[in-house]
């Protein structure tokens, strides 16, 4: 079931499923498996390695004649340069998050790139929109990675957002599979974005120790750290470290851990940093290749909507009121 509306025009994918930016893991490999699928790969570059990045821009040609794109996490890139680069990159999609909207939109859509600004509140939408983004990416808090830490949830948040634009939004924050995906629609969104459920999939390059925990985990199983700083706030799966930190956080705050991260992400040392996650770790209960995620994905959208439809579609006119 492709799906035409505006962001999938603006995309020109089949479906509107975007794979989120996640540092390190959001690279070839999983984002060439994502957009092949159907959906939009994205490529991280938020673990500050450009080099790096470029070179998986570049594994990308070779893996995917399909649209993919970059995103632009502010806080953790130093390149006084990124748009550029990115611009270089050749792609036409790009999400900006961790900053301020104003500061890379205008450069990027006279570049010619679609532009999407993540949110996590209303106030934050509402200044996106004055800066000229094409659209929303409008995150739940109870979505993993780094979070405002005035963390608001996806049902409250989207459909608030959605009430005071006609531009076209994307649901991060829950979601998960076709029935989380039909929902956001109902709340006001075109396409939805997925994070924890990309990490736990089969070419997601994270150790399989970490894809473990995440089938292992129950829907209580995440933490909110650092929200009084210093730092962003993060969510992130509940382990030793982080429910000590949880209970006692450490007045350098969260994000001295992500110097050892690639022992965690790559190496399986689940104690040596934090394991990002959303609460949608409870939902999750099988690792599965990325063309079934998102066949699944559509494939329960459509029975949803269509049950729904069915059910609710044929509304029978109120009863007059007794003395009408």
């Amino acid at each position: 079931m492709a799906i035409d509306n505006r962001i999938t025009r603006m995309l020109g994918v089949e479906y509107p499923i975007i794979q989120a930016p996640m540092g390190w893991i959001a690279r070839a490999q999983l984002a060439s498996a994502v957009s092949n699928a159907g959906g939009l790969g994205i490529i991280e570059t938020s673990s500050g390695r450009l080099d790096e990045v470029r070179e998986e821009v570049k594994k990308m040609r070779g893996l995917t004649s399909k649209p993919f794109g970059v995103n632009i996490a502010q806080a953790f890139v130093r390149d006084p340069d990124i748009v550029s680069f990115v611009v270089d990159q050749g792609v036409k999609f790009v999400t900006t998050s961790a900053g301020d909207p104003n500061r890379y939109c205008s450069a990027l859509k006279a570049a010619g790139l679609t532009v999407f600004h993540v949110v996590p509140s209303l106030s934050a939408a509402l200044k996106a929109i004055e800066a000229g983004v094409d659209g929303l990416v409008v995150e739940g808090g109870e979505g993993g990675g780094f979070k405002s830490p005035k963390e608001v949830a996806s049902m409250v948040l989207l459909p608030l957002v959605c009430s005071r634009t006609d531009l076209p939004v994307v649901a991060a924050g829950g979601m998960v599979d076709g029935r989380s995906m039909a929902a956001a629609f109902a709340l006001g969104a075109e396409a939805i974005q997925m994070g924890t459920r990309m990490v736990s999939a089969a070419e997601s390059p994270v150790h399989g120790n970490w894809k473990q925990a995440i089938l292992d985990a129950q829907e209580t199983d995440t933490v909110f750290l650092n929200r009084f700083g210093p730092g962003p706030a993060l969510r992130a799966l509940r382990t030793e470290k982080t429910t000590r930190m949880e209970k006692e956080p450490p007045p350098e705050g969260a994000m001295k851990e992500f110097g050892t991260a690639l022992d965690l992400y790559f190496g399986g040392d689940m104690g040596a940093s934090i394991a990002l996650s959303g609460q949608v770790a409870g939902r999750i209960d099988s690792i599965k290749p990325v063309d079934q995620i998102i066949a699944e994905t559509m494939a329960e959208f459509e029975s949803v909507i269509t049950v729904l439809a069915a059910r609710y579609g044929q509304v029978p006119a109120p009863k007059a009121s007794i003395g009408a």
